[in-house]
């Protein structure tokens, strides 16, 4: 099997890829002449996966790439994902997620339109949820919060529409929070772990920096997602949607006693307003049941040994 994945070099993507090459396929990826490779650097050296230099919001760079390639899947991770990044640059955070999503869906229609497309998207979408309606399910009603959550609203919309109108063997998922090692450093797991392992080597004084404790997220292991993303692809049913998470509400502040416990550190935590939102989500939890009962699967790797191996990743690097 070939698979195609878009934003390869990425946290999610580095493991996909990963995944998928214990399991012989060939895998290909699109990078920007600008991306980091630290994350597959390993693979890259050893020849494992053959990477196309692509403008995702280029339809012409896209289709050469697909053309190239030839994928029996195609898993679309390419976007702006911070959420903070998406009220700072609402446009680009529109135009890259949105334009970048109909160039994939264009090229695989014209040159693989057999090809199993996987429109990754996000628990932003439900945005505002109210406390009747948790745990949040696949029909809960979307309401957006952040220029972000609007442009996977419109991404996994269209992966609907191209499914309806051209019967593309499109596969939608909406992942919940998840983290693990080679999290972005600006993503809140990883910011607390570079934090701690930073004082844990003496580079930086015992205070860290924090935004809102109080919102609640639902999280997961990484390793546990890209096996879902593979699951729902392989044995998923086209045009259906699934909740990927843990179904475990966790506020932020028993996320950060946590790291504090397995780092052992005693230091100061001060709010910066700077990491505080225009409009944070309060509550995302959600419910893994339609995925679990249809595909059978549950997360597996515990959410404490996520977090030390995200903060083992920091220690060995700072």
């Amino acid at each position: 099997m070939r698979a195609l994945i878009t934003g390869i070099t990425g946290f999610v993507g580095s493991h996909l890829a990963e995944y998928l090459l214990e399991r012989n396929y060939e895998v290909f990826g699109s990078v920007r002449w600008r991306s980091k490779r630290d994350n597959i650097a390993h693979l890259e050296g050893a020849g494992s996966i053959t990477l196309f230099e692509t403008d995702i919001k280029d339809p012409m760079s896209v289709r050469n790439t697909v053309a190239e390639s030839r994928p029996d899947e195609i898993y679309h991770l390419a976007a702006q994902s911070f959420v903070p990044t998406s009220w700072a640059a609402p446009a680009e955070t529109l135009d890259t997620n949105i334009q970048g999503q109909l160039n994939i869906l264009e090229a695989a229609r014209e040159v693989v339109p057999d090809a199993g497309i996987h429109v990754v998207g996000s628990s932003e979408e439900y945005g505002l949820v109210y406390a009747d309606e948790v745990p949040i399910d696949e029909n809960q009603p979307l309401r957006p919060l952040s220029p972000y959550g609007v442009s996977k609203v419109a991404q996994d919309l269209l992966g609907w529409q191209y499914f309806q109108s051209y019967g593309l063997n499109v596969f939608r998922t909406r992942a919940f929070n998840h983290t693990g090692p080679r999290r972005g450093e600006v993503f809140v797991t990883s910011t607390f772990s570079k934090q701690l392992a930073e004082i844990a080597k003496g580079k930086r004084p015992p205070v860290m920096k924090v935004g809102n404790l109080e919102a609640k997220r639902d999280f997961s292991d990484v390793r546990d997602v890209v096996r879902a993303y593979h699951l729902v692809m392989t044995e998923g049913k086209p045009g259906d949607i699934y909740n990927i998470c843990s179904g475990t509400g966790r506020p932020i502040q028993s996320v950060l006693d946590i790291l504090l416990e397995i780092s052992g550190l005693d230091v100061k935590v001060e709010q910066d307003p700077s990491r505080m939102r225009p409009s944070d989500v309060m509550v995302l939890e959600g419910s893994h049941r339609k995925i679990t009962e249809s595909l059978g699967w549950r997360p597996e790797i515990p959410f404490e040994k996520t977090l030390r191996d995200l903060y083992e990743f920091w220690l060995a690097r700072v």
